[in-house]
């Protein structure tokens, strides 16, 4: 069987900037191999940066227009990625950047216009995986579980520490998954209050000290209480989390310090001591919050740097993948829909 090569393109709700990875896939022995023959991240600038971060609150004629610009911004930076690899990829998958993710309104919304892609590209484009399962009464994430499952089988559980921490393991004979609670979307934002893109290594929040009265805030917020599937979005986060922080009226370092503690304490409470977990996602270089996690006595793996980064584009080229050859790539395990489903938009040039 021939690899099948594909683009992953992955923007997260933590703003790092756009994902790229070259990937190809093949099954044999009864699983699927794989491999990223070469990944990219693309800084924004920061007028983009502002751009898809101010998104939620312009009108609809401005979230058209930019969901245009930013499928040629995501076309362009993928043709420029695959003149200075020297890809032969078949297809582009792409997840857009998410403005709204509203599961319990029933809608989602990825920007980054697919036709708009492939008119750069001159290449298939698989994009908007989230609506269909959406649509059929799901929470539209997490996407990864899927990957988790059938590239990193060897894992007790996925966890990535991203915009949010999200896990994935089997239960049952069924992958479970979904969103912990937000991570660097948190402390990205207090590190910018600072004039810094983030807190590298957490150092910083090493520094402060936990404040308790905000801890057991934090703690006591009611989604940590519901039964999984649920899904996490930047919404919750500017409703639930910042007025709180705000409210405390702690230093940066000191709210650093008690929302680390947090995040640690919620992720720890949801591994079992012996699963052994692989950590992936930017936050797998915040040493503080891995040291915490120590502290708590989570098993884990933090894998080679191109894995750690590009994990999220390795497994939507993978959804990608799945979606062209006609294969379910969401499972309503994780995501509390109706059925299983095929999902992703195609559009070609």
């Amino acid at each position: 069987m021939q690899p099948t090569g594909i683009i992953g393109v992955m923007s997260g709700t933590s703003l790092d900037g756009l994902d790229i990875a070259w990937c190809e896939f093949v099954y044999e022995n009864n699983r699927w191999m794989w491999q990223i023959k070469a990944a990219d991240t693309i800084a924004y600038s920061p007028e983009w940066t502002q751009r898809l971060r101010d998104l939620p609150e312009q009108r609809a004629v401005d979230l058209a227009r930019t969901d245009a610009d930013y499928g040629r911004y995501i076309g362009k930076a993928v043709k420029d990625f695959i003149m200075r690899y020297g890809c032969t990829a078949s297809y582009v998958s792409s997840h857009g950047h998410t403005v709204f993710h509203q599961p319990h309104h029933g809608f989602t919304l990825q920007t980054g216009h697919g036709a708009y892609i492939a008119r750069e590209v001159r290449l298939p484009v698989v994009c908007d995986f989230r609506s269909t399962d959406v649509a059929l009464g799901g929470q539209g994430a997490p996407l990864v579980p899927i990957g988790d499952a059938l590239l990193f089988p060897e894992y007790d559980a996925c966890l990535n520490l991203g915009g949010f921490a999200n896990i994935s393991f089997e239960k049952d004979g069924q992958r479970i998954a979904f969103d912990i609670c937000a991570v660097n979307t948190v402390l990205n934002h207090l590190a910018n209050s600072m004039g810094l893109p983030y807190d590298d290594g957490g150092r910083m929040a090493e520094t402060g000290k936990v404040n308790v009265p905000l801890l057991e805030k934090l703690n006591a917020l009611t989604y940590y209480t519901k039964s999984a599937p649920k899904s996490l979005g930047m919404e919750w986060v500017q409703q639930h989390i910042f007025p709180l922080l705000q409210s405390a009226s702690l230093t940066t370092t000191d709210a650093m310090a008690t929302y680390l503690k947090h995040a640690a304490q919620q992720i720890a409470q949801t591994i079992k001591p012996q699963q052994h977990v692989l950590i992936t996602g930017g936050g797998a270089y915040n040493t503080t919050l891995l040291s915490q996690l120590n502290q708590f006595g989570v098993k884990y793996t933090v894998p080679e740097k191109q894995v750690v980064e590009y994990k999220e584009a390795l497994v939507f080229a993978l959804l990608g993948m799945l979606r062209i050859h006609g294969h379910t790539n969401v499972w309503k395990s994780y995501t509390g829909a109706s059925s299983d489903s095929i999902s992703g938009c195609m559009y070609y040039y």
